[in-house]
């Protein structure tokens, strides 16, 4: 259950932050099941692939303070976009680094509001 609401955080802070980045779009498919199968693969990215990237890059973490967690987003959302193209046909297209970096903070805020919201 905690995965399913992990999975629709996810799904309303993509939303969001397709919506408001400029140079960020859904390719493949459009609607709500598109989204839901980007969101489907960015949570378990989210899930199982950044806890590992997380530990690994804790020293370089610490000595920034915590800023190269922002990286890390990134780089899950570069690593989710091309999983989901390449296993469903839906992914994110993304114009450059900015903003890649801008939609990941925006998801991250979004998905961590939401996710108080749903958590029990």
């Amino acid at each position: 259950m905690k995965f399913i609401a992990r999975w629709i955080a996810t799904a309303i802070a993509a939303a969001a932050a397709i919506h408001l980045v400029p140079g960020v779009a859904l390719v493949g498919g459009s609607g709500w099941g598109a989204l839901a199968v980007f969101a489907l693969v960015l949570a378990f990215v989210d899930a199982v692939i950044k806890p590992i990237f997380k530990v690994i890059s804790l020293p370089i973490t610490f000595i920034t303070l915590g800023l190269f967690s922002l990286l890390i987003n990134t780089i899950m959302l570069y690593v989710a976009s091309s999983l989901s193209g390449g296993l469903f046909g839906v992914s994110l297209e993304i114009a450059g680094f900015g903003s890649a970096f801008l939609c990941s903070i925006i998801i991250s805020i979004v998905s961590a509001i939401t996710s108080a919201l749903f958590s029990d």
